[in-house]
């Protein structure tokens, strides 16, 4: 029997209070991530105008997140990606094969009017299932 007592995970405590989110949580096998999107541990926005980059940055704290809880890119099962400027995230989709070397998980890319901060072109959240 797994644990069904909620497990959160916070990658930036003092931002995520201010927000009024946590990161991540896990109940059993299961594990819900926000989205992550280019920022310092400030919430500064980084990367700025450099879509490639951004990604990676995305990429780069999705994985400390599934580190955590002892997962990797192998159990994400859905991924939905959220970026104001669709052509840009097409022209790098391919970055994903690095990612997902496995198979690619179930998911949705959406173009939105904004995000959070208008230095933003994308967002990524996931969920991941630990095996």
């Amino acid at each position: 029997m797994t644990n069904q007592t909620p497990e959160f995970f916070s990658l930036r405590p003092d931002l995520e209070k201010a927000y009024g989110y946590t990161h991540a949580v896990k109940i059993g096998n299961s594990i819900k991530v926000s989205g992550a999107v280019s920022m310092d541990e400030e919430g500064n926005p980084t990367a700025i105008g450099d879509f490639l980059q951004q990604m990676k940055n995305c990429y780069a704290d999705l994985e400390k997140v599934l580190a955590h809880y002892g997962c990797s890119f192998d159990e994400v099962i859905v991924e939905n990606v959220f970026t104001t400027a669709m052509p840009a995230f097409l022209e790098h989709a391919a970055f994903r094969n690095s990612i997902y070397q496995k198979q690619f998980p179930t998911g949705s890319w959406i173009e939105v009017k904004g995000l959070v901060m208008p230095e933003f072109l994308i967002e990524i959240e996931l969920e991941a299932h630990k095996v």
